[in-house]
């Protein structure tokens, strides 16, 4: 049973990422008119405005027709989750963290899902962050609560992986199994 409750207990994370995604996108709809600047902090380094993205991450596919998008970002999105749902309720082998990222990402997987499916101008985004330049950006893309989720919790996935290959290596090396 205690191993149910550690496969469960992580689905909170994905359940808060998507009341928080979303509560933020409607908060952001209802007080900050489209393609505008509602307030800027440390100068203009941080911005929260109102922009949307029919597309996915750095507005791929903005302007292919509305049928392959909705195809491609909504149909291929709710097939993705349902694979990792099901290797995550399967595999004995995660970590508690894994578990947490995994299902941080889910839900900010969900979050933006949301948007596509019931928004017809797309994917809500407000987070602008000022980049100086680098890859030659002078803003970073414009990205939201569920995005933010998606990738803090991917990279903790892949340190964890990476942990995991190292450590069961130096294991193998030192004949131990």
């Amino acid at each position: 049973m205690k191993n149910l409750k550690d496969k469960l207990l992580p689905i909170i994370l994905a359940l808060l990422v998507i009341v928080l995604d979303q509560i933020t996108k409607l908060l952001i709809v209802k007080f900050i008119p489209i393609n505008t600047i509602g307030t800027q902090f440390f100068g203009d380094f941080l911005r929260i405005v109102h922009v949307s993205n029919t597309g996915v991450a750095f507005s791929v596919g903005a302007t292919w027709s509305e049928t392959i998008r909705k195809l491609l970002f909504s149909l291929m999105p709710i097939l993705v989750i349902a694979l990792v749902c099901v290797v995550y309720f399967r595999n004995k082998d995660f970590t508690k963290l894994q578990r947490w990222a995994i299902m941080g990402i889910v839900g900010g997987g969900i979050g933006n899902l949301i948007d596509r499916i019931f928004r017809a101008e797309g994917v809500v985004d407000f987070i602008d962050v000022k980049f100086f330049g680098i890859f030659g950006l002078n803003r970073w893309p414009t990205f939201n609560v569920a995005d933010s989720a998606v990738v803090v919790c991917g990279i903790i996935l892949l340190i964890t992986f990476i942990i995991s290959i190292v450590k069961d290596s130096k294991n193998k090396n030192n004949g131990e199994e």
